[in-house]
């Protein structure tokens, strides 16, 4: 275990402010959050050693990213609990406004949705990034988790498993591949991961991940790919119409007001569906993606 690593879980153990679940999703940020700073290249790192320019590394990673307000400011808390134990409370702006992190708007009703366009893919010359695109695309995943996937080990035939060590948060989850579509982009993710004695991931066996992911967001700029995070909504939105049988309401779909109790019942299940293959805790967050 890294030093950083194992500050933060002592940390943790020490201060058991707030509910059990409080101290959970703490423990998982804080874990991503060394996790984070070692692969942007603060190697060796202590809590003690902890400055204001990790802090603003780690802001301008996550809005790179396309963190919403709302995962930006609990990791903002996350970080705060931090300075306070430390004594360091400077080290950490009081407010998020200091980073340019908006205030938080679940619902707009509004899509974000965005679909590769086959002409900006086709500018994208390092297959490894092409690949990362089309697995986001297809699954929904996070940027990170596409590039980090191993996708010999994730393919469980009727399933995509996503290691723990890949995703946000530290929680390994489950996406069902359901369409032969899915199914050709793994088979393709899978090839390309072992061709010509290359590692198991999609990143190149002499590269690390910070080096691919610099690379994937010089390639995206390069071809004209901006705000990637709109794959994701794409995936929740057509999620949402194959499990209910009708469009989310910010693709034009009814609003909860205009649902039938039978239908509430329904729109919840997809929502919890969603939640959990986007690798999220709460059926709230998918007011994000599908309005409400």
């Amino acid at each position: 275990m890294r030093n950083l690593n194992r500050d933060f879980k002592l940390m943790c153990q020490r201060n058991r402010d707030g509910s059990f679940a409080t101290q959970k999703d703490r423990e998982r940020m804080l874990t991503m959050v060394a996790n984070q700073l070692h692969e942007g290249g603060f190697k060796n790192l202590r809590i003690q050693g902890l400055r204001t320019k990790h802090v603003e590394y780690l802001v301008s990673h996550w809005q790179n990213e396309g963190a919403s307000s709302g995962t930006l400011k609990n990791r903002m808390s996350a970080l705060r609990w931090v300075a306070e134990k430390l004594g360091k409370e400077n080290i950490v702006a009081r407010e998020n406004a200091a980073y340019g992190i908006a205030d938080r708007k679940f619902v707009t009703n509004e899509s974000k949705a965005k679909a590769l366009d086959t002409a900006k893919l086709a500018k994208v010359t390092d297959p490894y990034t092409s690949m990362s695109l089309l697995l986001q695309e297809a699954f929904g995943l996070r940027r990170e988790e596409s590039i980090k996937i191993q996708p010999g080990w994730a393919d469980r035939g009727d399933t995509l498993v996503l290691k723990a060590s890949w995703t946000k948060g530290g929680k390994e989850r489950e996406i069902p591949i359901r369409t032969d579509a899915q199914r050709q982009v793994v088979d393709q993710a899978k090839a390309l991961a072992t061709a010509n004695g290359g590692t198991r991931s999609l990143i190149p066996a002499d590269l690390r991940y910070v080096d691919q992911l610099n690379r994937f967001k010089a390639q995206t700029a390069f071809a004209g790919i901006d705000r990637v995070h709109g794959l994701r909504h794409a995936y929740a939105q057509s999620r949402y119409l194959e499990l209910t049988g009708w469009r989310a309401p910010a693709v034009g779909g009814p609003t909860s007001r205009q649902l039938s109790p039978q239908m509430k019942d329904i729109d919840r299940q997809a929502r919890l569906t969603i939640s959990r293959e986007l690798g999220h805790e709460r059926e709230q967050i998918t007011a994000v993606y599908l309005g409400r």
